[in-house]
């Protein structure tokens, strides 16, 4: 079986005697045909990751077909198409218990902390799996970061009529404009391209545009009528960024860090105390999610075809991968055929 690994910091290997996935009991066999690029496998690939080991097949973004699968009570057949939920959880501790599975003590996430799904065939447990039967590869395989805006956006309690601040206008911080739009918020997105920003007016309608390295302060309490943001979402995984959202959110306000950073943050306990402010960490997503989502898409709100802007074969993606990693790229989304 072909698979591609990456073997260390800046190299991939494509390996084409991988082992075959084992039928185990309560699980199912999917061959591999759609692999979203996402920014934990830009990260892995430069070595800045959390929780990484070498060498590892990356890959958590999947959508395939089930070569193989036993009985089971979603009544899941060889044929179907599926997306595949990367989250492996235990289901026994004190997280899992309370239904916080995106959050799992012993969390293992495919392409990260195992083996994902960077090659021709997986084996997943088919509690994972959705079937998306009627839906397109893409939109398969972006129902996972998708799912991780619109898990952010349910943590946060925001409410149609408040005004959310979303910070970076890459694929996540795009999946929370967009979730955050659907539910009748006034949407800030906030990036430091414009040409990402244009995107964002394009693609989800934000209501309106801050260039951060352009006087942000200004520009937020212009557009929010001299007030700061109720709900402000961070989603760079940039520690000077994840800082300064302190100082955007308004006064009994919530703070919501959907990026990853490996650093820590630091704040002026004052400023923080005296706002009262509500400071979350948005990890993952649920199945909850990953279905709302797939409603989403099957009833037309959200188009996936513009958030897919670069593509790749397989046998082409090394080449290709070292030419998005350069912000001349223009990358947004990009996505692996199989």
């Amino acid at each position: 079986m072909k698979g591609i690994i990456c073997s260390a910091v800046g190299r991939f290997d494509m390996v084409l005697d991988l082992p075959e996935p084992v039928m185990e009991p309560g699980h199912a066999v999917v061959e591999i045909k759609r692999v979203g690029i996402c920014g934990t496998d830009l990260h892995a690939f430069r070595g800045n990751q959390p929780f990484f080991t070498y060498p590892r097949i990356l890959g958590h973004e999947l959508a395939g077909i089930i070569k193989e699968v036993g009985p089971n009570s979603d009544g899941l057949e060889a044929g179907d198409q599926v997306s595949i939920i990367p989250y492996l959880h235990c289901g026994t501790c004190i997280a899992c218990r309370s239904g916080k599975t995106n959050c799992c003590t012993d969390m293992q996430v495919l392409g990260v902390h195992t083996d994902g799904g960077m090659r021709e065939r997986i084996a997943v447990p088919v509690t994972h799996l959705i079937r998306t039967n009627g839906l397109t590869l893409d939109q398969t395989a972006v129902i996972e970061p998708l799912a991780i805006g619109a898990h952010a956006v349910r943590r946060s309690g925001l409410a149609a009529g408040e005004t959310a601040l979303v910070i970076g206008g890459g694929p996540i911080g795009l999946g929370v404009m967009a979730f955050a739009k659907a539910i009748g918020a006034h949407v800030l997105a906030m990036d430091v391209n414009d040409e990402r920003l244009a995107f964002c007016k394009q693609w989800i309608e934000a209501d309106a545009l801050v260039n951060a390295l352009q006087n942000p302060d200004e520009q937020i309490a212009a557009a929010c009528g001299g007030e700061l943001p109720s709900v402000v979402f961070d989603a760079t995984g940039n520690a000077q960024s994840m800082t300064d959202a302190f100082r955007y959110t308004a006064h009994g306000g919530r703070l919501v860090y959907v990026g990853l950073v490996k650093a820590d943050i630091r704040f002026h306990d004052p400023e923080f105390h005296k706002r009262e402010l509500t400071l979350l960490a948005s990890r993952n997503a649920t199945r909850e999610d990953f279905m709302h989502v797939l409603h989403t898409i099957r009833s037309g709100g959200i188009h996936v075809a513009p958030y897919v802007t670069h593509r790749s074969a397989f046998d082409d993606l090394i080449e290709q991968f070292n030419h998005w990693l350069d912000p001349a790229a223009k990358v947004i989304k990009a996505m692996v055929d199989m």
